[in-house]
């Protein structure tokens, strides 16, 4: 046991607390705080700064985002690395994919000079060279003073994964202090998850777009019908293992969920996080549809709503 457990331990004697009961007291805050509106920082504050960079996530932190969200994959030398992309190409000056490079190696890379490039209006001098971040890293940093918003990845790209994000979790006290939701759009991942930890809250990502027939629409993992299609029996095979769903919204421009979707969800037990949301006015009528949360690039203009 570390002097931090001991050291904890000690104050919830003092307080007349046993620490059982002072983790189901936080894991229960954090259900009942889930049940009040939550702006979700989409890789950080990332219209701001490059995504999943202390910068975005500083700034997600000074908007009143109320989780950071982080993607995960590995290294080559099994380390969990904050990145969205399979491949480097896109946010930082290496390429290929993140698996096939060491920690060092992916340390070496500049990961916030491309967002100065593609973003010149809002560039800034500071943000070129910044590394990316493992997720002990930004435990390292933050620890339980911010909530977490993770998202794993296919177990058949990264089998390992699953167990390594909840051992780090669980050794960091994140998952008893209420610090963490776990979201995929893997029903897989999600489950292997529920079968190591079964307190950690577990959110099913879905995507609708137009079937190749283009015969309506179809999810992307097939992990529901579409949603002209769905019934309470399809929430419900969700919410055997997940507290929410997290659907896109629109593609192409055109919705593919309405308010129906969102009431029929909350029936079956379900919160309803949308992503990615920008645009002031979708995020007033996702609100008037009565969601539970938003995820959003720009963290300040939600905040300024909701309020």
């Amino acid at each position: 046991m570390n002097n931090v457990s001991r050291r904890s331990i000690t104050a919830l004697l003092a307080l007349g607390l046993t620490p059982f009961t002072a983790q189901a007291d936080a894991l229960a805050q954090q259900l009942a705080d889930l049940q009040s509106f939550q702006i979700i920082a989409h890789r950080g504050a990332s219209g701001y700064a490059p995504e999943h960079t202390w910068a975005a996530y500083e700034q997600a932190r000074d908007m009143g985002a109320d989780y950071l969200e982080l993607d995960l994959h590995m290294s080559a030398d099994g380390r969990l690395i904050v990145i969205h992309d399979e491949t480097l190409d896109r946010t930082t000056d290496g390429e290929g994919k993140v698996k096939e490079h060491s920690l060092e190696a992916l340390k070496a890379l500049d990961a916030g000079a491309w967002f100065n490039e593609a973003n010149p209006e809002r560039a800034d001098e500071a943000y070129a060279g910044a590394q990316l971040l493992t997720l002990d890293n930004v435990i390292d940093r933050y620890g339980s003073d911010v909530r977490y918003y993770i998202e794993t990845k296919s177990p058949e790209r990264y089998p390992e994964l699953q167990r390594a994000l909840v051992e780090t979790l669980e050794a960091e006290g994140l998952v008893s202090s209420g610090s963490v939701i776990i979201q995929s759009f893997s029903r897989d991942s999600l489950q292997q998850v529920q079968k190591l930890n079964a307190d950690i809250p577990l959110v099913q990502l879905v995507w609708y777009s137009p079937a190749e027939d283009g015969d309506g629409l179809t999810e992307w993992t097939g992990v529901t019908p579409a949603p002209a299609d769905i019934t309470d029996a399809d929430f419900q095979a969700i919410a055997d293992y997940a507290v929410g769903i997290g659907p896109n919204v629109v593609y192409d421009g055109e919705d593919v969920i309405d308010a129906s979707f969102v009431e029929q969800a909350h029936q079956n037990g379900l919160l309803v996080h949308p992503y990615t949301i920008n645009d002031p006015e979708q995020m007033q009528r996702l609100l008037d549809w009565g969601v539970d949360g938003m995820f959003t690039n720009f963290p300040d203009r939600l905040n300024a709503i909701v309020e």
